[in-house]
């Protein structure tokens, strides 16, 4: 891979790297996102937070938060299949910002991306609800990915405050350990709070992406919104899709 862009940034290394016209983007190490215009599809764990929308008609996904925006690759393929009114991205790295706007194409007038702390931001947040809120906020360490904030009690609250009355609710777990010692098993009001809840998977990770869907659904609904959709059908030949879909609630 060529190296397009990198910098030692406040005790951080970045660099964008470039294979054809796939375009990756790494944070001491940690891969943060991918993007290829041709393929909105990537084949890893963007897909996997993107999938808990096609529970829904687009019409009924107008408002969506996504909480730690990397490169963009979940935006850019909510506004492929969904095209939503309005999505809020925010993201604590000025730089990451820069480097999605410039490399990743990151440029849609219905997209406000703002440089804060998302946890900071959600809890001061007095706006609208969010009929989809996507929680991607991770962190570096050891050339790891870490959660930025722990998927207890607290954070639901803040989130699920914010979530529209039939809204999705969509978490990145770095692992099923993680996820399992969520408050979603332990808090009783998180349970009650969504109708529907399915777990994600790619063999491309180890990653456990989450839905939570505050209406009834069924898995059959995915999968028959899937095949009517070009570029996401898994049983047409050149689909980039993998993905795996367990119903938990």
């Amino acid at each position: 891979m060529a190296i397009e862009f990198e910098r030692k940034h406040q005790g951080r290394h970045y660099q964008v790297r470039s294979a054809g016209r796939t375009r990756r983007l790494y944070t001491d190490g940690v891969f943060h996102s991918q993007y290829n215009p041709r393929h909105p599809v990537t084949g890893s764990v963007w897909d996997l937070l993107f999938l808990p929308s096609q529970f829904y008609a687009p019409a009924d996904i107008q408002r969506v938060l996504v909480l730690g925006v990397g490169g963009g690759a979940v935006i850019h393929m909510l506004n492929r299949f969904v095209q939503p009114d309005q999505v809020v991205g925010v993201e604590l790295s000025p730089l990451h910002i820069q480097l999605a706007q410039r490399y990743f194409d990151l440029n849609y007038p219905n997209l406000e991306l703002v440089q804060a702390n998302a946890v900071d931001w959600l809890i001061e947040y007095q706006g609208e609800p969010f009929d989809l809120i996507i929680d991607d906020l991770y962190f570096e360490a050891q050339g790891e990915p870490q959660r930025a904030i722990a998927a207890d009690a607290s954070w639901f609250d803040v989130l699920m405050e914010h979530l529209s009355e039939e809204g999705a609710l969509v978490m990145n777990f770095v692992n099923y350990r993680e996820w399992r010692n969520s408050a979603y098993f332990s808090a009783e009001f998180v349970r009650e709070g969504f109708q529907s809840v399915y777990q994600f998977a790619t063999p491309t990770c180890h990653n456990a992406v989450v839905g939570f869907l505050r209406k009834p659904t069924e898995t059959r609904m995915l999968r028959q919104a899937l095949v009517q959709t070009p570029g996401l059908n898994p049983e047409r030949a050149g689909c980039r899709l993998r993905y795996a879909v367990k119903k938990i609630a």
